[in-house]
């Protein structure tokens, strides 16, 4: 069993991220309370009605009093107007964080509104599904995935420290690194991949010579895993590109010439160009499963359906 590590840990945000981190802070009770909020009315009734905190607070700055650890799960385009809100009601020593995939421009931010007499700790849980709201956290969801802080220069150690502890008690791996740094790294690692899959998706939706049915029947495990993707939510993803633009920006730059050459190497069929190419890329997967951040079973250990001992051959389907 746990030990109680704050005495009063307030989040404000329950949608996937802040009710997971709810769920494991009250299951593993590391703190003497926990208070959560949220900007909907409807979503701190259904707080209330699943048990996420000890306590649902009304309002931003009531979450706040007292707490000694605030965690704001906003999408990073709100965090600085939260930051701002409830910066005259943070108590002195409070530590502050937050859960956003951008951290430079909104670290800046942040700090901008905050009160000297605390410590800003952001971090990002490299973390997540495609589903959102208070019901779709889960306890479990950072077990062996990184948590990346981000905290600015000159940031108390002591800090710095307690946050981690805090992670690493519900199944996090910690790694620190500048804000900027980080935006470098998330850009080819999730943001990039994001909007290609946005860009896949939505390219197949305004096909004419394909229907949206044929789409939606023979999707393949790539197309399919890219909807998944681009399934996530729209306001979340469309604040971090805008947050972190130049870094995207840059990403994307590169990613276009790489997809030029690939496109130069299948026009002119140089087979030994794309080979060498995908087996360099083959090898990066190899190195994400033995870092055990994916499974290597068999269609990403989906679970598969069993054929039907007594089936009959089905007729064959013949095109028109």
């Amino acid at each position: 069993m746990s030990t109680i590590q704050f005495n009063r840990i307030a989040i404000i945000g329950l949608g996937h991220i802040g009710s997971s981190i709810a769920r494991a802070v009250k299951e593993l009770r590391l703190a003497g309370e926990l208070v959560v909020t949220d900007g909907s009315a409807a979503i701190r009734t259904r707080a209330t009605e699943i048990g996420l905190g000890d306590r649902v607070a009304p309002s931003n700055s009531e979450v706040v009093k007292d707490a000694d650890l605030v965690i704001i799960c906003v999408p990073v385009g709100k965090c600085g107007d939260v930051a701002a809100e409830i910066a005259s009601h943070l108590k002195a020593g409070a530590i502050v964080s937050d859960v956003g995939s951008v951290k430079g421009p909104v670290t800046r931010e942040m700090a901008g509104h905050l009160p000297k007499t605390i410590h800003l700790v952001p971090g990002h849980p490299v973390a997540g599904t495609e589903d959102s709201g208070p019901d779709s956290g889960f306890a479990e969801l950072f077990i062996n995935r990184w948590c990346i802080l981000t905290p600015l220069p000159g940031t108390d150690e002591a800090a710095v420290e307690k946050l981690t502890t805090l992670w690493r008690t519900i199944g996090a791996n910690v790694e620190t690194m500048s804000p900027d740094h980080h935006d470098l790294v998330l850009a080819i690692t999730s943001h990039l991949p994001h909007l290609i899959a946005y860009t896949i998706v939505g390219t197949a939706e305004d096909m004419e010579k394909v229907t949206e049915a044929e789409v939606l029947k023979f999707s393949a495990g790539g197309f399919r895993d890219f909807t998944r993707i681009a399934a996530s939510d729209p306001t979340m993803w469309r604040d971090i590109f805008l947050a972190n633009k130049d870094a995207v920006l840059e990403m994307l730059g590169s990613f276009q010439e790489d997809l030029s050459k690939l496109t130069r190497a299948i026009r002119r069929g140089d087979g030994e160009a794309l080979f060498d190419h995908f087996t360099r890329t083959r090898a990066i997967r190899r190195g994400i499963v033995s870092l055990g951040q994916d499974s290597s079973h068999a269609n990403f250990g989906r679970p598969l359906e069993k054929l039907p001992q007594d089936a009959k051959p089905a007729a064959p389907v013949v095109s028109k």
